[in-house]
């Protein structure tokens, strides 16, 4: 709690110590298992990430959080940072975990041995504290078959939400039908979905074929995944099919919403019959009855977004402990209430997330 706000954190990340996967990986997977460097038998799991990116990123966190840096960021750093920050809930999403099944050429059955790994060790990280620590399991979409049997898994755990990568994985849109058993089971259970880039992964991303920097390949990528994860969303029929179903755009901004869904809703305006069987109202209504994005403190167009979308839809995330996360970003996010209304806060910061995440 911060200022009488209780916050919950939708977008926290845990660092996954390279040791786990040799002692979480199942024995036929562990040649596979990343070395100290994340490499797998000696290819890199990333791209186009210089020396002087991984430099800057290191020192960033360091400084940024240099208890939680030094402690490796084990469990209890996390909570003594969560303190420090005035959070009260951090739902985890991974770390390396978000690039390590992030590789299309993997095989099916490796990425799910990844996936099984990073749940169970995660599993065991939330359950030192479980009431502030919720997980958010990983799913293996190089595998559609074996989707169903890992929700049901991830339920069994007591976790709430799946994350995915918006990026296509094998050729495959969100909307493939190869994932309709996998969306209905997440309407069924009530898991919600968040959806999550990361820069520099081996999968197709806007802009790694037009860039190299990361200034710029960053730049492109979080938004315009995000941009077309909606779209295939709707225009695939997933949120027309699946009304229940909940998902949230993270760590991307909000800024790029009312264009998209402006642009969107023209085009449906112009075209409704190529897409009439499989999207019946308009883009934005799909948006505002079953999807959340979170947003940035910083960002200069906040209110009128919020006049354009509402304020029902948006949430927070602090991103810790990545390179972009901001150390006083929780301050920033209170101090939002100098120019929203304190209620507006409070519904982003926890009432918002908690609908979101099924909480309580």
């Amino acid at each position: 709690m911060l200022n009488g706000y209780s916050i919950i954190d939708a977008d926290s990340h845990v660092v996954e110590p390279p040791q786990m996967w040799r002692e979480y990986l199942a024995p036929e997977f562990l040649d596979f298992a990343p070395s100290a460097e994340m490499k797998i038998q000696g290819e890199e799991v990333v791209e186009k990430v210089s020396p002087q990116v991984r430099d800057a990123g290191n020192q960033q966190m360091r400084q940024a959080h240099p208890n939680a840096y030094f402690q490796g960021y084990n469990v209890e750093s996390h909570l003594q940072e969560m303190v420090q920050m005035g959070i009260d809930v951090a739902f985890l999403y991974p770390t390396y975990g978000l690039w390590l099944w992030a590789i299309d050429t993997m095989q099916p059955a490796v990425a799910g041995g990844f996936t099984d790994a990073y749940n169970r060790w995660l599993k065991d990280f939330c359950s030192y504290e479980p009431n502030k620590l919720q997980g958010v399991g990983a799913v293996n979409l190089h595998a559609p078959e074996s989707l169903v049997a890992q929700l049901q898994q991830i339920a069994s755990f007591g976790w709430q939400a799946v994350f995915l990568r918006p990026n296509p994985v094998k050729g495959r849109l969100l909307s493939d039908s190869a994932y309709e058993p996998f969306w209905t089971e997440c309407e069924q259970l009530g898991i919600a979905v968040g959806i999550h880039e990361g820069t520099h992964s081996r999968l197709p991303t806007t802009g790694t074929q037009r860039f190299n920097t990361r200034f710029a390949t960053h730049a492109c990528s979080h938004p315009m995944e995000q941009m077309m994860a909606l779209l295939a969303l709707i225009e695939g029929g997933v949120l027309e099919r699946h009304p229940q179903l909940k998902v949230a755009f993270l760590e991307s901004g909000c800024g790029w919403l009312p264009y998209w869904l402006w642009r969107l809703d023209e085009e449906y305006e112009n075209l409704h019959w190529e897409v009439k069987d499989h999207v019946r109202i308009k883009p934005s209504e799909y948006f505002r009855r079953q999807c959340f994005i979170s947003i940035e403190p910083s960002e200069p167009y906040l209110a009128q977004v919020m006049e354009y979308i509402g304020t029902d839809n948006m949430i927070f995330g602090s991103d810790y402990p990545h390179m972009d996360h901001k150390p006083d970003i929780v301050n920033e996010m209170v101090k939002l209430e100098e120019t929203l209304s304190k209620e507006t806060v409070q519904k982003i910061l926890w009432h918002n997330p908690r609908r979101f995440y099924n909480l309580f």
